[in-house]
């Protein structure tokens, strides 16, 4: 197991021991703006941001761990992002971009981009604005995931979670 991995199941096990976890992914820029959930549930978020063909597997996601990124097996606050088949001579657009939004220090460390400290988001409408400006200033197709803890599915459905975009984890 990589050290990204071992810091990731570390600090995400401290947090959810004893906490009942879902996820819910593939969910639209749509369905995230209707979301009305208590921010403090919200674990982690990513906006996988993929370029046409999708087959071509050009991609870059952002995210953001409320315990923080793991990195060197300490947690860095703010948003971060990773890239997969992106030409390097693109990544500052995207630093740029995400930095004049939310602020934080940039630090690079293999695929991943770290803003140490930015402002953080949890809204379901703060998440899809962010979703919606990066599709169009990076024409991409983002597909966004949602990980909650501590909360029920009565919760979830109230909030306005789409069931059918429900994705079990394992205990």
């Amino acid at each position: 197991m990589d050290h990204f991995a071992h810091g990731i199941e570390f600090i995400m096990a401290e947090i959810l021991r004893d906490m009942a976890k879902f996820r819910y992914w593939k969910l639209t820029i749509e369905d995230v703006e209707k979301l009305t959930h208590d921010e403090t549930k919200i674990l982690n978020w990513d906006i996988k941001c993929t370029k046409e063909p999708e087959e071509d597997a050009i991609f870059f996601g952002v995210f953001l761990y409320r315990a923080g990124t793991p990195h060197d097996y300490e947690s860095k606050k703010g948003l971060t992002y990773y890239y997969n088949n992106i030409e390097r001579n693109e990544l500052p657009s995207i630093t740029k971009f995400l930095k004049s939004r939310f602020g934080g220090d940039e630090y690079e460390k293999g695929e991943r981009i770290f803003l140490v400290d930015s402002k953080e988001i949890y809204s379901g409408k703060d998440i899809a604005k962010l979703a919606k400006e990066l599709q169009d200033e990076f024409t991409i197709n983002p597909i966004i995931t949602i990980e909650l803890h501590d909360t029920t599915q009565e919760q979830l459905k109230d909030w306005g979670y789409p069931e059918a975009k429900l994705l079990p984890i394992p205990t």
